[in-house]
């Protein structure tokens, strides 16, 4: 590879964990006071402790990075798959409003099951270009699909918080 593939390689790979950071951030600005707000609600026994989201979430936001940037570097029409990339990105930001700061319990919810819809179709789209940056989205759908459960949970069990 010569060198100047090599620099746009490594500058796609930053833009592309630069756009799932900036979501990340979306949400993180709404995050702000979730560790108090989550030890107020009822949770199962298995809800992980507030400590434990942060790492994960980082974690699964370079994977939805270097997944992206997978599909960028190949060849081929790939715009739709980008930008749904990146819409499912801005659904992924806002639970994060809808429940920390709206307390929106039923509408996160829904949130959710649209974002687990939003994961697969990336996947798909994904899997057109790269084997590879559909798998790096498991762990994300998987992630995603326990929180939706605990989102249902910690919504019915809270409905004085959680409209």
């Amino acid at each position: 590879m010569n060198q100047r593939r090599l620099a746009v390689d490594l500058l796609g790979l930053l833009g592309w964990l630069l756009v799932a950071f900036a979501a990340a951030a979306v949400g993180a600005m709404a995050s702000v006071d979730a560790p108090g707000f989550y030890r107020q609600l009822v949770r199962p026994e298995w809800a992980p402790p507030a400590s434990a989201f942060a790492p994960v979430w980082t974690a699964l936001f370079a994977l939805m990075g270097v997944s992206a940037w997978r599909v960028w570097r190949r060849p081929g029409r790939k715009r739709w798959a980008l930008a749904l990339f990146v819409f499912q990105l801005a659904v992924n930001a806002l639970w994060s409003w809808l429940f920390f700061v709206w307390h929106a319990g039923a509408l996160a919810f829904v949130e959710m099951l649209l974002l687990l819809g939003l994961i697969v179709a990336t996947m798909s789209a994904f899997c057109r270009y790269s084997r590879l940056a559909a798998l790096l989205l498991a762990p994300y759908l998987a992630w995603v699909a326990f929180a939706t459960v605990l989102t249902w949970f910690v919504w019915r069990h809270n409905p004085a918080l959680l409209g």
